[in-house]
């Protein structure tokens, strides 16, 4: 009975919580309030809006006019480095003439929230129709900032999607309200990341609005990745963003109670603050990098491709609501097409090794097929990832995804090189005179590079702090990364881009989105970039463990392989496979190959990581979380 009584107090709430919604006298009152006090700053007066030229719109727009039905034509860009990811946006932004419409599954007030955001509010004061459709769950977690938001300009307008209690922000007894009384509504995230220019030109992939997406977080940055495209498929995502744009769960900012109430409360707002930056210097080079011709020539115009046939799919809203419905389903459907049509390869990069019941059975079968493709798999390890929960149940299945699919796993490592390198050619900031700045170096071209340390977190615009995971700590001191970039190869012909994580969350209750490109060049591009990733100084290799003591190994391994079956008390220490670190003098090998054994060395199945509780719940979650492997 008590049992019965904790789950009664939840559901009351919620039920109390679902009943107060903003009440329609409320709305339009704030909306008479906004009308009367928004913000009709403007900045230009001419018909092109002000544009600034930008050679990756007039590519986009060339490639359109070029197009037909039968042979459309795309300019595409992948998006590695975090540095040109965030200089195409802010290029993109200021060169829009019409429109720009933004999707994001997280968007914080740290240095790369509030950049955005205010190079869109300046988009909007010069004319240009803004649209932003962010997650509630870890977005704008300010309700005094949308109250702002709500009348910058009347040209931007904001909603949030799935506000289940209707609110800005989720604290934590709501949430746990929202997951007894409807999980299914709470649980479906729109996961979708969109950035789209004109109907011409669009940016998608696994990169939020949060610093350490653009590698200026302080301590802990991810790897990602975004593509670039401009053309006909533009148009597709334009119809993607119209569609969940006018769903019933995109809420306006008058609807959600709280931004509500602080409206009705103050119906003459301050001017729109002006902007602050931790670091201001690297905002101002990123600026200025985005009006550089020379920069964007080098860095993104001759990295793009010209090309044919281009896909953007996008899950619909209806995916968990109509869960049998096909075209519910069409990125997801897309992308587990692309695989089990593959021939001799498969080069997956992921940052959760959690695969869906359906991603399961077509590796199977692909293992099976005579000659089996070779699957490559790039992901976290338990010391670079920030998900500890969902590392836990793939180290569960270790043995499976080795033995029955057949995947060559690399997990990254926490300090790896690329990422490194990354982070450091994002915080150098060249100079030309000031030979005095802090950690200055001065290049043979007589410019000075200057390091900037990147950002923690901390208080934002309007003071808040937000909610993130951190990662175990380690046993090795430095500034870490984590993997984040979700990616496909296939037969090394064509790729995809996106923000599919090919977990049962992705499957069955986030929407996803991303580009399919047809075409060898590209997916050659791609598949390097993840094959970096696998590089002995970027990852260690899981591989079987071989027994030390013959019998006993042997009996250990039997154990093992009991333990790992059991949904509960899967608590053996010793499993099928452990980590292996490459040993001086040797080259790169396959687990397969009969050299493996003498160029590796094994160090551990958590490789770094210190005894820690983040140790001990991973073990805890590998021994009793099972059944909730749908829903980390």
């Amino acid at each position: 009975m008590h049992l019965r009584g904790g789950y009664l107090i939840p559901v009351l709430l919620a039920a109390l919580l679902q009943g107060c919604a903003t009440s329609r006298a409320h709305i339009r009152q704030a909306d008479a309030i906004v009308a009367s006090s928004i913000d009709h700053q403007t900045t230009c007066e001419r018909a092109d809006h002000c544009a600034t030229p930008s050679p990756l719109l007039d590519g986009a727009d060339d490639a359109l006019a070029h197009s037909t039905a039968d042979q459309p034509e795309h300019v595409v860009t992948l998006l590695d480095d975090s540095e040109a990811a965030l200089v195409a946006r802010i290029n993109l932004i200021r060169a829009a003439r019409q429109s720009i419409e933004v999707q994001t599954y997280i968007w914080d007030e740290d240095d790369i929230g509030t950049l955005t955001l205010n190079e869109l509010i300046g988009a909007a004061r010069r004319g240009v129709d803004v649209r932003i459709l962010a997650d509630q769950l870890f977005s704008f977690e300010d309700p005094a900032l949308l109250e702002r938001l709500a009348r910058v300009s009347p040209n931007l307008q904001l909603r949030i999607y799935n506000p289940t209690f209707y609110n800005s922000r989720t604290p934590p007894l709501e949430f746990a309200a929202g997951l007894v009384c409807c999980f299914m509504r709470f649980n479906q995230r729109m996961h979708n990341k969109l950035l789209l220019v004109d109907d011409s030109i669009g940016i998608t992939g696994g990169r939020n609005y949060q610093d350490r997406y653009f590698n200026w977080d302080n301590d802990f940055n991810y790897v990602d990745r975004d593509v670039m495209v401009g053309g006909p498929a533009a148009r597709e995502m334009a119809a993607s963003f119209n569609l969940f744009w006018n769903l019933k769960r995109s809420v306006p900012l008058t609807h959600l109670r709280d931004v509500n109430r602080l409206i009705r409360n103050d119906p003459t707002p301050p001017p729109w603050p002006a902007p602050h930056y931790v670091n201001p210097a690297r905002v101002a080079d990123a600026q200025d990098e985005a009006e550089d011709p020379a920069w964007l020539a080098e860095h993104l115009v001759d990295t793009s491709l010209r090309t044919g046939k281009v896909d953007f799919f996008s899950d619909h809203p209806a995916k968990t609501e109509q869960p049998d419905k096909r075209e519910a389903r069409q990125f997801t459907a897309n992308v587990m097409r692309m695989v089990s049509d593959a021939h001799h390869e498969v080069v997956l990069q992921t940052p959760y090794l959690v695969m869906s019941r359906r991603a399961r059975k077509i590796f199977k079968r692909l293992h099976k097929d005579n000659p089996a493709p070779q699957i490559i798999v790039s992901t976290n390890s338990l010391a670079s990832t920030d998900a500890f929960a969902v590392y836990a149940v793939s180290y569960k299945l270790r043995k499976n995804y080795l033995t029955q699919y057949g995947f060559n796993i690399y997990e990254m490592k926490p300090h790896a090189q690329l990422a490194m390198d990354a982070y450091t050619q994002a915080n150098v900031v060249d100079e030309e005179d000031n030979e005095e700045a802090p950690t200055a170096e001065v290049t043979p071209d007589g410019k000075v590079r200057r390091r900037f340390p990147g950002t923690d977190r901390r208080p934002g615009l309007f003071g808040s702090n937000g909610r993130r995971n951190r990662p175990a700590p380690l046993l090795s001191a430095g500034r870490r990364f984590g993997l984040h970039a979700k990616s496909l190869v296939i037969d090394d012909t064509l790729a995809m881009v996106g923000t599919h994580n090919f977990d049962p969350r992705s499957d069955h209750y986030n929407t996803e989105a991303g580009v399919i490109v047809y075409d060898a060049r590209f997916a050659h591009q791609l598949r390097a970039s993840i094959l970096d990733a696998t590089q002995p100084q970027n990852a260690w290799v899981i591989a079987e463990r071989k027994p030390v003591i013959p019998v006993l190994g042997d009996i250990s391994r039997a154990i093992g392989d009991i333990s790992a079956k059991l949904p509960l008390f899967d608590v053996w220490p010793f499993r099928y496979a452990t980590s292996y670190e490459i040993k001086p003098g040797c080259g790169p090998l396959l687990p397969t190959d009969p050299d493996f054994n003498r160029c590796y060395a094994p160090v551990g199945d958590f490789p770094d990581v210190d005894i820690s509780p983040k140790l001990l719940y991973t073990r805890l979650i590998t021994a009793f979380g099972a059944g909730v492997t749908g829903v980390l």
